[in-house]
């Protein structure tokens, strides 16, 4: 099962296989991961409602052209597929170039 229901709200069982999820839920566990994460970014801490602070050294070319549509994403382990918590673009981003993650 991936989610249960409480008191009328969903709640997502987490982690989640990234790869597995629809659009819709991708977000909505997002907004999960956030509320969990009092509405910071997983790598940095930086209220996620916020702007994040620039990041310099990111090679844009290796991310897709859209990479920055959306500021906030859905971090997951490229390994597990696991869902881990929800980054700034930018974050993810640099996660991604300098850990591989």
């Amino acid at each position: 099962m991936k989610f249960s229901k409480a008191f009328g709200q969903k709640y997502w069982e987490l982690p989640q296989k990234y790869s597995e999820l629809t659009q819709v839920e991708r977000a909505e566990v997002r907004a999960q991961y956030t509320k969990l994460q009092n509405g910071l970014c997983l790598h940095c801490h930086a209220p996620l409602d916020r702007e994040p602070a620039e990041k310099r050294g990111i090679d844009m070319r290796l991310f897709p052209r859209t990479m920055l549509s959306h500021p906030v994403h859905l971090h997951h382990c490229h390994k597990t597929d696991n869902t881990l918590g929800a980054v700034y673009a930018l974050c993810n981003a640099v996660l991604w170039q300098y850990y591989g993650e």
